[in-house]
């Protein structure tokens, strides 16, 4: 049969944030395999964002497609949102600060690119390549973006938690909230389930968003991170957050060429996996996400969820009326279904499962919901 061809559903957004001059619109270019963005030596030169959606990597949807000779293929979908770069003082609107800020507090993610790359005709705006520095400013201009939105919400608390217990209690995780900025805490450090978590989602803070370091590294570090991309992981892993590197440069330049020629080409260079791919699947980390499939005539498809997400609400994401009138799920795993091929099979396999409300999805499961509106 004919390869299916490709629809995209709704994205997720990921904005690529940093320094002025650190790659930021060359790696933009490079994931939405395009010139859109303007990558150019001069601080400041982007003030609006540059958006691009990109399908997420699935080869399950090209496997499920044939089986079922569905019409199309349609992928999961993410978001990179090119946002001007900043300095110092960008919490009080120095240099483009104000648009920084007021574009980062759209994304659901954030990917910080760090400078871990030599180049005397892109200079650096803080004078030379130092990780550490450069990750301090982006996250000093944050959290003071934050501790501003956070006084202002205090203020308007402690006007309500006059008799009013529920209010107090809130007022009391701002406060808190406000304090662990001060001492350097980014709000994402808090459980998920925290009061203050709660607060800071509601506050739309930045350092709330779940964040990934991209060390942008020259060609010759691609084999082995060197020492600057080595201080970028070490910045992760006592935060516990998440840290990939790449050259942007030659993502940039394997952007250009056709798929087979880039597939040479990086396998030449040693890249065992592409800036997109590593980009994504540290994002969907970051965000706790997860992958379940469709599959039918009409379409193959992906679908973005949280984990831990239970049967209904996964349906939920297909239509609503899914969830409103649900009664089960009939689940197969990928695996066996790009073994066996066909559903009679897996049938007479008893490898078709029969779930209720309370199933939690899995990675990778193939799913038919059964409703009733």
């Amino acid at each position: 049969m004919e390869a299916a061809p490709l629809a995209f559903g709704m994205a997720l957004s990921c904005g690529i944030v940093g320094l002025p001059n650190v790659g930021k619109s060359t790696i933009f270019n490079a994931l939405t395999r395009s010139t859109a963005a303007l990558a150019t030596s001069y601080p400041f030169a982007s003030a609006d964002p540059t958006v691009g959606d990109v399908a997420v990597p699935d080869p399950r949807l090209d496997i499920l497609a044939e089986i079922v000779e569905a019409k199309r293929i349609v992928h999961a979908t993410m978001r990179f949102v090119d946002i001007a770069g900043l300095g110092r003082g960008a919490s009080t609107g120095a240099g483009l600060g104000n648009a920084f800020l007021s574009h980062i507090r759209e994304v659901d993610a954030i990917a910080m690119v760090v400078r871990c790359f030599r180049d005397p005709d892109v200079p650096s705006v803080e004078g030379t390549a130092d990780p550490s520095r450069d990750i301090e400013i982006v996250s000093i201009e944050m959290a003071l973006a934050d501790l501003a939105t956070l006084a202002k919400r205090v203020e308007r608390l402690e006007r309500e938690a006059r008799g009013d217990a529920a209010a107090k209690q809130r007022l009391a995780s701002a406060q808190r909230l406000s304090a662990a900025l001060e001492a350097g805490t980014p709000a994402r450090s808090f459980a998920a389930d925290s009061p203050e978590a709660q607060m800071a989602r509601e506050s739309f803070l930045l350092t709330a968003k779940p964040l990934v370091y991209v060390a942008n590294i020259d060609e010759a570090d691609i084999a082995e991170a060197g020492p600057l991309a080595r201080v970028v992981f070490d910045v992760a892993a006592r935060e516990g957050s998440k840290a990939i590197a790449f050259c942007g440069k030659v993502e940039a330049e394997l952007g250009e060429l056709s798929v087979d020629e880039a597939r040479s080409f990086a396998s030449e260079l040693g890249i065992e996996r592409g800036a997109l791919d590593q980009l994504i699947l540290a994002s969907y980390d970051a965000l706790d996400l997860m992958t379940f499939l469709t599959a039918g005539p009409k379409e193959a498809r992906a679908w973005t969820i949280q984990r831990g997400t239970k049967a209904p609400q996964a349906a939920g994401k297909i239509h609503s009326d899914l969830e409103r009138g649900f009664i089960r799920a009939e689940i197969v795993s990928y695996d066996d279904y790009a073994r066996l091929r066909s559903m009679e099979a897996l049938r007479t396999a008893g490898l078709v499962r029969s779930e209720g409300r309370d199933y939690i999805m899995r990675e990778g499961d193939v799913v038919n919901f059964r409703f009733n509106v």
